[in-house]
């Protein structure tokens, strides 16, 4: 049976699985749907049309499924989705979506670091780190294995491919490729994100392969469709993570590659 602490206030046609804590003075919105095992810490808020998956922890203070900060809110019944055994601790937000009957997608086991800030809109993937006082702008792309730095941000529409890292401190302005890290602000790819590699299994050949992309797109001073097209070229094009590269770099949105 759901453990709930007497100041807590849940709406009538809230839906709490098994095992699901809530705090002292928490708050959860009536059409609020959590998983079994999850923990809403006291004076947190669960609100709007947000189903949570099984085991989150959402620490105090945070505020998980406010209204979108968009202007062009027209009404109807955006909500959001967040999956399994995530952390959102103290202070952060993620905000429902738009549009009528669309959605803001949270994968699994991603942590979501204090102060931090996810916007309407955006897809989320899974075991993702956001360092505290980050922010995602409206509809950005994470995709799965990220990291974003301290007091980093990204701009509205902007992708963060697969085990990429968004340095401290940075402002993302186009989209970040898979396996590579970008600083500055404007950032800039600077490096590949080898320790995320080599800490999620990746083998020396293909870390290897990685860092020559890196020397093809960013040192050799080609235009990026020409860097591409000579990476797609190569005999190492069929590997996993030179065809993550291709296939994020052919998809990339109007915000161009940084």
């Amino acid at each position: 049976m759901a453990k709930i602490h007497p100041t807590a206030i849940i709406e009538k046609g809230a839906e709490l699985g098994g095992d699901v804590e809530v705090g002292a003075y928490a708050y959860i919105g009536p059409a609020v749907k959590i998983g079994e095992g999850s923990v809403v810490a006291h004076h947190a808020t669960v609100d709007g049309n947000t189903v949570v998956g099984k085991f989150n922890q959402i620490f105090p203070y945070a505020f998980i499924g406010g209204k979108t900060h968009d202007l062009k809110f027209k009404g109807g019944n955006p909500g959001l989705r967040i999956g399994d055994g995530n952390v959102f601790r103290e202070y952060t937000t993620a905000h429902c979506s738009t549009a009528d009957q669309t959605f803001t997608i949270i994968g699994n086991r991603n942590n979501i670091l204090a102060y931090s800030h996810i916007a309407h809109d955006c897809i989320v993937g899974d075991n993702i780190v956001m360092s505290s006082h980050s922010a995602l702008g409206g509809h950005v792309v994470v995709e799965d294995h990220a990291v974003i730095g301290w007091g980093s941000g990204a701009h509205q529409f902007c992708r963060i491919g697969a085990y990429a890292m968004l340095s401290a401190s940075s402002k993302l302005v186009k989209d970040l490729p898979p396996f590579f890290m970008a600083d500055g602000s404007p950032a800039e790819v600077c490096a590949i994100n080898k320790i995320n590699m080599q800490r999620n299994g990746f083998s020396p050949e293909e870390i290897d392969l990685v860092y020559s992309a890196f020397k093809l797109i960013y040192r050799r001073r080609l235009s990026r469709p020409h860097a591409i097209e000579e990476l797609s070229m190569r005999d190492s094009s069929s590997n996993r993570v030179i065809r993550a590269i291709i296939d994020f770099a052919n998809g990339s949105s109007e915000r161009g590659l940084a």
